[in-house]
């Protein structure tokens, strides 16, 4: 076991932001579930980008103003990967009751994962190179947004923390990758609490890759991060604890197929191995899984434990999040209201095309997350 709990988390996603906007969308979506067999609709995202998009609707928090939470100074250059980590990063904060301060700022640091960073400002700073006015006048001060680890570095400065600063860009494997190096850089003792999560945003870039690999649901955006820290946790890292990391695991089959499903079978052993529990205690799966019959998660993760969990398919609730499918899937988990003094085990999962492969056993202490749908 790891011996590293979550004291607090939130998620800045299509639901709104903050976890009581995520519980009250889960809510919705379980009694919606009970008459439907259809994810929730996407919304209208034409006011998201003057170009063009291969769809008029997506999973996206249309009305999210990054100043109505951080105020005008220093959010004016954000890019939208950036203000959703930050503010999520906030949010987390808050959610854990923990204050930032001179006695706790450098053993607080954070790590989050992406797929690349934010894709829209790489791509339009990389084209005003070509296509501005010589001497090529592009913008120096959007220059930081074009580097993978902007939201990480500007979530640190905004929040004032000066320990262990990280980005894992691994796509769909990030968020558990992220939460694995957070992990071990609290066990390590290089910090005693660690912000792990994942961003993805909204844009023309990601929506346009979405339609042309063949996604069977819209392009969707996201920030989940939580606040880790050891299970003796220092008093100011939180009053509670609402779960805790028992295993993570990873492996790679080459070519994906077979190999993938044979590797994630191993991931999901070992990490249950790992975390010292009866795989028939496993009582939830969630994947990143979006079809109605796509099983490429959930059948390699049962062959693993000998039964058939309940089944929470977190990529029709939200979209396709790429990296920030693993973290919506965690705080599914969590975000279900509390059912007496009972625990639950959980089983998150992702699949990367290339046949990467993660597997993560959590233990909650706020019940469990609904049912598929």
């Amino acid at each position: 076991m790891s011996g590293v709990v979550i004291t607090g988390w939130s998620t800045v996603s299509p639901a709104g932001v903050g976890r009581a906007a995520l519980t009250e969308r889960l809510t919705a979506d379980v009694v919606a579930a009970a008459a439907s067999t259809e994810p929730p609709p996407p919304v209208d995202v034409t006011g998201l980008s003057d170009e063009p998009l291969p769809s008029t609707t997506g999973h996206a928090l249309v009305d999210f103003d990054v100043r109505a939470h951080l105020g005008r100074k220093g959010t004016s250059f954000y890019d939208r990967a950036t203000a959703l980590a930050v503010v999520a990063c906030g949010e987390a904060l808050s959610d854990a009751g923990v204050l930032v301060d001179d006695s706790n700022r450098a053993r607080l640091g954070v790590v989050l994962g992406t797929s690349l960073g934010s894709f829209r400002s790489t791509s339009d700073y990389t084209r005003d190179t070509l296509v501005q006015e010589k001497p090529y006048l592009v913008n120096p001060v959007l220059f930081p947004n074009t580097v993978m680890n902007c939201a990480a570095g500007q979530a640190a400065i905004r929040h004032g923390l000066r320990g262990v600063n990280a980005t894992v860009a691994t796509g769909p494997l990030a968020f558990l990758d992220a939460l694995r190096y957070g992990t071990n850089a609290i066990t390590r003792g290089y910090v005693d609490a660690m912000l792990v999560g994942a961003v993805e945003e909204f844009s023309p870039h990601r929506a346009w890759n979405t339609w042309l690999t063949g996604r069977q649901v819209p392009t969707g955006e996201a920030a989940a991060v939580f606040l880790l820290t050891r299970a003796e946790q220092p008093a100011w890292a939180g009053p509670r604890r609402e779960a805790e990391v028992l295993a993570l695991a990873t492996a790679y089959g080459p070519g994906g197929g077979e190999s993938a499903d044979r590797a994630l079978t191993g991931c999901v052993s070992r990490a249950v191995r790992r975390a010292g529990v009866d795989p028939a205690q496993v009582s939830h799966v969630l994947t990143g899984e979006t079809g109605v019959d796509d099983t490429d998660e959930f059948a390699p993760a049962c062959a693993a434990l000998g039964h058939t969990p309940t089944r929470t398919r977190v990529g029709r609730l939200f979209g396709h999040c790429d990296a920030a499918t693993g973290g919506l899937a965690l705080a599914t988990f969590l975000a279900a209201e509390p059912v007496g003094a009972r625990t639950r085990l959980a089983l998150l999962t992702s699949r990367s095309p290339d046949g990467g492969t993660a597997a993560a056993i959590i233990r909650g202490w706020s019940g469990a997350g609904p049912a598929d749908r």
